[in-house]
Formats: structure tokens, C-alpha cells, sequence
């Protein structure tokens, strides 16, 4: 999920020369496809990554520049049928931003799945806070004046960790290259709560 709130991002391999396989999620759910709820927990992390990458391609549209850049106007939720995205834009444009991203992404550009305002972030921020908040307040003796000082050192170190960690967690936790996910049509539609957004609802393909 991207928040609506610049970030360059870079194209090529993951770290640690991983490099994800086109049948991995498919191979996956063929050998456990006894376990409840796989299918959609892996075609919810492929469009969580298609997701980010359409709203890299609209940013980089609506900035008129091949550089990549963050339109902080725009952010997204995701489900297992699909993605809904908040901000102000057309549909025939994002129905080319959509297509274009799926390309891309599943032709190479795998960092176009990491986005850095995904709520992920912020999730990773939060455990790695009161992780090393704990882990401060064992380790200092009782004073306040100590405990006071090491919950700051937690939330800064938390801070200078979590958008690294984050980006971890989001190219192999929580997104999947979406190679298989095809885009069944674009609507106006409601989210859960009742906001108004674009919903791109996907299929999954073998």
C-alpha cells in the first residue's frame, strides 16, 4: 500500500542476486495448494507490486521526465482482486499507466515493486521502535532520566533503520513480481470505508 502523501528508485537486480522466477508463485500454490487462503495471500503481494509500479509510471508521466520520480497526490490500497488508487487522475491514463507498469515490471524493472511511502515502512518502523524501546529499557538501569534517554536512542535509530529494513520487507515480504496478474478493467468505485477511487480489478493467470 502506498500512502498519499521523492524517492528515486533503481532499475535491475535485487540484492544478494536474487532473481525472482516467472513460475515461482504458480510452482508454490501447484505443490500446496491444500493450504487455505495461499492463492490469495500470493496474488495479494503480486498486486501490491503492481500497484506501487503503476504509481511510479504515473509519476513519472505526470512529471514529464524518464527520471523516476514520487507524485505524492497519488497513493494506493491493495486487495487480492485488485487495487484501488486515491488522487486525481484519468482513467484513460491510468489504464495506459497500468498496462505500461505490468510490462515493465515483469520484464526486468523488479524496483518498480518497492515504493518508499508503502505502509510497510511505517509497519517496520513501529516494530523496530518498540523492539529497541525494549530492548533499551532491560538493558539501562530504572532511572528515568537513563529510560527517558534510551527510548530517544530507540526512536532514532528506528528511524535511520526502518526505510532500509522497509524496503527489505517490501521486495520480499509483502510484493511479488506480478507475473501473474493480468488486468480485467479499471472502475469508479468505493473502497471500504467509502472513499471514491479507481479500482483495478486483476485475474489470476497460470
Amino acid at each position: 500500500m502506498t500512502t498519499t502523501a521523492s524517492a528515486s528508485g533503481r532499475t535491475g537486480q535485487f540484492p544478494f542476486d536474487f532473481a525472482p522466477q516467472r513460475t515461482q508463485d504458480a510452482d508454490l500454490l501447484r505443490q500446496l495448494d491444500f493450504v487455505p487462503g495461499l492463492k490469495e495471500i500470493l496474488a495479494l503481494r503480486q498486486v501490491h507490486a503492481l500497484e506501487h509500479a503503476t504509481v511510479w509510471v504515473l509519476g513519472q508521466s505526470v512529471g514529464a521526465t524518464t527520471a523516476r520520480t514520487d507524485n505524492e497526490l497519488l497513493g494506493g490500497m491493495s486487495t487480492d482482486q485488485g487495487f484501488y488508487l486515491y488522487g486525481h487522475v484519468n482513467i484513460a491514463q491510468l489504464r495506459q499507466a497500468v498496462r505500461e507498469a505490468l510490462q515493465r515490471i515483469a520484464g526486468g524493472e523488479w524496483d518498480l515493486a518497492v515504493h518508499p511511502r508503502c505502509g510497510t515502512n511505517l509497519s517496520v518502523a513501529m516494530l523496530l521502535t518498540a523492539g529497541l524501546a525494549v530492548g533499551i529499557n532491560l538493558a539501562l538501569p530504572r532511572g528515568p532520566l537513563l529510560q527517558l534517554f534510551g527510548l530517544g536512542a530507540a526512536a532514532a535509530a528506528a528511524a535511520q533503520l526502518a526505510p532500509d529494513v522497509g524496503s527489505l520487507a517490501q521486495r520480499y515480504i509483502t510484493t511479488a513480481i506480478p507475473f501473474n496478474l493480468s488486468v480485467v478493467d479499471i472502475t469508479v468505485s468505493q473502497d471500504f470505508w467509502g472513499r471514491e477511487a479507481h479500482f483495478v480489478r486483476v485475474r489470476w493467470v497460470e
